[in-house]
């Protein structure tokens, strides 16, 4: 039964209740993808005494095609390719790299105060608001597997059901609380799906880390 969310805020707690499992597990670090993911993934890190950290990743679209990865760029300086010819010149490549060096500087810039949170060898849980294409996810987990880490998990509220399926044989798990068949988009399944603001990512970050701070100290 499809089923509407309040908000990010309550996504993310019903989300985490599926994810209960891996609460107070010392390798488990949960990652938002910015910006509609990370109040969703601020709930998540919150129940199950987790940091939380933002990916910052750029899909590298197909020049014409833009919901079409080519490949990415992250966090970390990762910058890699899908395998497969795209028949697109090598300037008309390096045109769209530097357009998203650009962005993806500028969110480093307004949400980053730090490095990235040591991934290797850790369980990864990648979360995002809702997935309709998924390129943004896919290349979220490509680039999160060039830190190493232990195991990667997608976790998302609602999804379309052949995203839901495609990433269930491309990563280790996908949690996903609804697949609806008449997915049309993500606001869909949300009461108040008002746009993120960097101001409220940068405070959200801000209280993750206060609060995990608090809770290695009483370790």
């Amino acid at each position: 039964m499809s089923f509407r969310f309040q908000d990010r805020a309550d996504a993310g707690r019903l989300l985490a209740d599926k994810l209960e499992d891996y609460a107070n597990h010392s390798d488990v670090v949960v990652l938002g993808l910015p910006r509609g993911g990370v109040p969703v993934a601020y709930e998540v890190a919150r129940r199950l005494n987790a940091p939380l950290d933002i990916f910052l990743v750029r899909k590298l679209g197909v020049p014409g095609q833009d919901e079409l990865a080519m490949g990415a760029i992250a966090s970390g300086g990762v910058c890699f390719f899908n395998s497969g010819t795209f028949g697109i010149s090598p300037r008309a490549v390096e045109a769209v790299v530097a357009r998203e060096r650009v962005e993806l500087k500028r969110r480093e810039t307004a949400f980053r105060t730090g490095p990235l949170i040591e991934l290797r060898d850790r369980l990864v849980i990648l979360v995002d608001d809702g997935l309709a294409t998924g390129a943004t996810m896919r290349a979220a987990v490509l680039a999160v597997r060039e830190h190493a880490p232990k195991r990667v998990v997608v976790a998302v509220p609602v999804a379309a059901p052949e995203t839901v399926e495609e990433f269930a044989r491309e990563v280790g798990e996908i949690v996903c609380l609804q697949a609806p068949e008449e997915f049309t988009g993500v606001g869909q399944w949300y009461n108040d799906f008002t746009q993120t603001t960097d101001k409220e990512v940068r405070a959200l970050l801000a209280a993750a880390s206060r609060r995990f701070e608090k809770i290695e100290t009483g370790r």
